[in-house]
């Protein structure tokens, strides 16, 4: 009976996974490796298409994604810096704002505005539950809104007691900052969500 290699053995395959190993445990190194960015090592410039390129000694991004770690909780505190393709890579970290200059913080909170657009609900005028969507009808702080939320999914998000975000089917967000705000009508409407 012919015999394979045994585990263990030094086959001619053995050296790649070995290579593999150590490629695989020098990216996850990479990977974990938090770099702080601030005037001191990091040129922010805005592109002819409206967006941010940055320079970090010889390393030149010409468009990164620009997100908050902390949306909600501390929305000026680490700021990730990240390439925009969709297996996005951490460039680095803004620890605070307030360390850079106003120039490229104004540029940036143009990006994170654009980003984290989130018109407020002022009224709900009616929310329709059908087949396992709901359909808003609500006027926002930037004017009257329809919008489409899947009733199973996670679209409502409770950020404190009475604060809460809703996403809609085409991850678009809204947010009601108080619950008890709105009138008996308006929160016997959103009763199936509270």
């Amino acid at each position: 009976m012919p015999k394979g290699p045994q585990k263990g053995s030094n086959s001619a395959g053995g050296g790649e996974e070995e290579f593999n190993l150590e490629q695989m445990e020098k990216e996850t190194e990479e990977m974990l490796k938090l770099r702080y960015l601030d005037d001191s090592n990091a040129v922010f410039e805005r592109t002819q298409g409206g967006f941010v390129s940055v320079r970090i000694k010889e390393e030149f991004y010409p468009r990164v994604q620009v997100i908050r770690m902390f949306p909600f909780s501390d929305p000026e505190k680490y700021i990730s810096i990240r390439t925009p393709d969709e297996h996005s890579k951490e460039i680095g970290v803004i620890e605070d704002m307030k360390q850079i200059s106003k120039e490229t913080r104004k540029m940036l909170e143009e990006q994170l505005n654009l980003r984290y657009f989130t018109p407020i609900i002022t009224k709900i005028i009616n929310i329709k539950d059908e087949y396992g969507y709901a359909y808003f009808d609500v006027v926002t702080d930037r004017g009257a809104c329809r919008f489409t939320i899947n009733v199973g999914g996670h679209a409502v998000v409770h950020l404190s007691e009475t604060r809460i975000l809703i996403s809609d089917i085409d991850e678009n967000r809204f947010e009601i900052p108080d619950v008890t705000k709105l009138s008996a009508r308006e929160l016997k409407l959103l009763d199936l969500f509270l």
